[in-house]
């Protein structure tokens, strides 16, 4: 385990979670990679600012508000979305630059207009505040323009590095094509974060999802619109929170061995292994977004030359990098990956705890999801076996969280076996925050 640290930043440890010994001819080797950042985003559970002796890192957010026809059924849904996003404002630390833009068929720039970004103060979020009323509903959903529209705001101010978006819709993005939207993905991806919220129930999870996944941000379901103001609190809190920004974790491995892949497997569960940027010799690197004090897992897989038993070797080194302006990349923390080849039978079957229980929290999210689809299309047999699956693994595993959303889903028999009966009337909340909440993990007990 490795660390290195600057003053003004968060101190990243690497920790590495593996067995390291492989049977004689095995190839793969699989490890959980820890990552914590210490020492700054956040101080007691709130933005770290100029009150706390140092000034907070230069950060943008542009928050994009459904004004669609469809937000003023029922009327409430409206206004709680323009209160949520006056709460959002009030929680901007000084300094912070912000805009609001209202999303239908096109992009219209609310606050503050003119293609700029707004300085958060005690003026500006009053200005913001009463600009809000212009927040109605009127017109289509193409989400593809309100993130367009974010990208060229945050453009307007290169010399911010952390950026993040804040999304809120009620419906499907029904006046765009897909590819469109793909487009504007393409271009935003590693340019800025967005969380992605619906409220109600006429959003597709699978749509926000797909946003929300390319933008490394989280996707949530607020059923109750009378919910927004906290989690907007909650969501620019934590984009306040963040102090290091474009952090990517680089796996550089020996010649002859192959990366199978790297995802992140907690707090929640993202793939990133079709997203390496090459990094120089046998090094990719794979873009985890910005951070603030917090702790997140990846599983590494590489497959490595089979040797002799009693050969050792370094799997793949695994670093936390950021770019700099010369560029070159800045080693945050390190860990190493090793094998071993064994003929000892105990040692080389030997399952890592940490690789064995984020396994199980992959599988279970694909269950639900996979149980929930069936559900859609009408196999029942299918949905309850895949339901009863992810009560089986959720009931091992320790996730309680997940156990009690399937509970609103299914009737549980038996937890440890996973039998499972289907409710007769589930409300399609209940259905949408157990798709939602699906990627969401627990961190192993180590």
């Amino acid at each position: 385990m490795a660390s290195l640290s600057r003053p003004t930043a968060p101190r990243f440890d690497v920790e590495v979670f593996q067995n390291e010994y492989l049977a004689d001819g095995a190839r793969e080797v699989n490890a959980i990679v820890t990552v914590t950042a210490t020492g700054g985003g956040t101080s007691g559970g709130r933005p770290l600012g100029p009150a706390d002796g140092g000034a907070a890192p230069a950060a943008a957010v542009v928050i994009m508000v459904d004004c669609s026809g469809s937000m003023d059924y029922p009327a409430a849904k409206m206004r709680n979305a323009r209160e949520a996003t006056g709460v959002a404002i009030d929680t901007l630390r000084d300094g912070a630059a912000f805009a609001v833009v209202a999303g239908t068929h096109e992009a219209r720039e609310v606050y503050p207009g003119g293609g700029r970004l707004a300085v958060a103060s005690p003026d500006t979020r009053a200005e913001a505040r009463s600009a809000l009323r212009k927040l109605s509903a009127a017109g289509g959903t193409a989400i593809g323009t309100w993130l367009a529209k974010a990208h060229q705001l945050f453009d307007s101010r290169p010399d911010i590095a952390i950026r993040h978006g804040i999304l809120l819709t009620d419906g499907r993005n029904e006046h765009e094509k897909p590819e469109d939207l793909q487009r504007v993905l393409d271009a935003a991806a590693d340019r800025f974060t967005a969380d992605c919220r619906g409220v109600g129930t006429d959003w597709e999870v699978a749509e926000l999802r797909r946003i929300s996944s390319a933008l490394l941000g989280t996707v949530d379901i607020v059923a109750e619109p009378s919910g927004l103001a906290e989690d907007f609190r909650a969501m620019m809190a934590g984009a306040m929170g963040k102090q290091v920004a474009d952090v990517a974790l680089r796996v550089w491995t020996p010649a002859g061995a192959v990366v199978k892949y790297v995802k992140q497997v907690a707090p929640a569960l993202e793939d990133l292994t079709g997203r390496r940027a090459e990094a120089g010799a046998r090094a990719g690197d794979y873009p985890t977004g910005s951070w603030g004090d917090e702790s997140r897992d990846y599983h590494v897989c590489v497959e490595v030359p089979s040797a002799a038993v009693g050969e050792r070797m370094l799997a793949a080194r695994v670093s936390l990098v950021r770019p700099q302006p010369d560029g070159t990349a800045e080693v945050l923390g390190q860990g190493l990956v090793k094998a071993v080849w064994t003929d000892d039978l105990a040692s080389s079957t030997r399952i890592s705890p940490q690789v064995a229980h984020y396994t199980g929290q992959a599988e279970l999210a694909s269950s639900i999801q996979e149980g929930l689809a069936a559900h859609r299309a009408g196999d029942l047999d299918r949905a309850t076996a895949k339901l009863g699956n992810a009560v089986r693994i959720a009931h091992r595993t320790g996730n309680g969280g997940t156990l009690k959303l399937l509970q609103k889903v299914v009737d549980v028999v038996d937890a440890k076996e996973g039998t499972v009966r289907f409710r007769r009337n589930v409300s399609d909340a209940d259905s949408m925050t157990l798709d939602t909440q699906s990627t969401k993990t627990v961190r192993v007990k180590k």
